[in-house]
């Protein structure tokens, strides 16, 4: 998540940036619509088609990722996947870094996929079916997949990360605890070809979209990829199903998206005994960024401000349940 000052409309910023790519420009009309959390996402379009612009601070993201990002999904479309695709700037380059009046940005384009989300679906058998499909095949992907120029990082950078961060909230002890607890933890568990490698890491049900047409899944944002066990990306995607699944019928669901996984990827029950460890490691994850997002504060805040601070705070709450407790 980005600091909180930056989740403020900017659309004479997000113009200036677009301007680095072709353009519709009765289109600028469509920043209305725009959404900003871990990036500042604005849709337009380009020859009447749809399209997404998706930029952030330098000083809130890390270029080799978003590099390793980029190749990772010129991969997956070499081998017929469905996912995004992403859009050349004038200069020939899918990732643009420009400088602007209000510091410097990194900015990409993509074309919008094919489909409605996760969620909007009915979320009968045949969808959920197909979710766990994607996911299957996503990691068989991985499996074979060898980056070229840039590699991204791994959920031990991400631990270092957070131990970065941490040093400046040395209140938060219980953060740290679970931190060494976890980097521990995980150093205590083989990892194999088969068990580990650049997962989506977000493969939630508002980040793939189900296409009516081809009755399959297209999937959006990698922007937190990263190399972990393949369990973490199964353990939130299953976390995620169940804000939008009647409790009763859950279990049910969850075997028809492990069906579907494992028609694209074989992993024994045996394998799930991860499944605690990575929801505790997506916990601190999503907390150290909430922390870090919200650290600053100012005089007269506006009510939506406000708002969303209290939300984060209540996240943040819930999210430190299992801090520090043995594994």
């Amino acid at each position: 998540m980005l600091k909180l000052k930056y989740l403020f409309n900017n659309g004479d910023l997000a113009e200036m940036l677009l301007g680095n790519w072709e353009f519709d420009k009765e289109s600028i009309d469509m920043f209305k619509y725009y959404r900003i959390s871990s990036n500042a996402i604005y849709p337009f379009q380009a020859l009447s088609k749809t399209q997404l612009l998706r930029f952030s601070p330098i000083t809130e993201k890390n270029r080799e990722n978003i590099l390793a990002e980029l190749e990772f999904i010129s991969y997956l479309r070499s081998k017929q996947y469905g996912v995004l695709e992403t859009v050349v700037a004038k200069n020939g380059e899918e990732l643009v870094e420009a400088k602007t009046p209000w510091g410097e940005y990194f900015a990409s384009v993509f074309k919008r996929v094919a489909g409605k989300q996760i969620s909007m679906t009915d979320l009968s058998d045949s969808v959920i079916f197909s979710h766990g499909k994607a996911l299957g095949k996503l990691h068989q992907l991985s499996n074979q997949y060898e980056p070229t120029k840039h590699k991204r990082w791994s959920y031990n950078d991400v631990l270092n990360w957070i131990d970065t961060i941490l040093v400046d909230f040395p209140h938060e002890k219980l953060a740290l605890t679970e931190t060494k607890l976890l980097k521990d933890y995980f150093d205590s568990i083989p990892i194999t070809k088969s068990n580990f490698g650049l997962i989506h890491y977000d493969f939630e049900y508002d980040n793939v979209f189900f296409d009516e047409v081809s009755k399959s899944c297209n999937v959006i944002d990698f922007d937190d990829a990263m190399y972990h066990w393949y369990v973490m990306d199964i353990e939130q995607a299953l976390e995620s199903l169940q804000d939008c699944i009647p409790a009763e019928m859950f279990q049910q669901k969850k075997q028809c998206f492990m069906n579907g996984y494992r028609t694209e990827y074989e992993i024994s029950d045996d394998e799930m005994f991860l499944v605690p460890a990575c929801k505790r490691f997506a916990n601190l994850y999503g907390y150290v960024r909430i922390l870090r997002s919200v650290e600053e504060k100012w005089e007269n805040e506006p009510e939506w401000l406000v708002s969303l601070r209290a939300k984060l705070r209540m996240i943040m709450k819930n999210e430190t349940q299992y801090f520090g407790m043995e594994i």
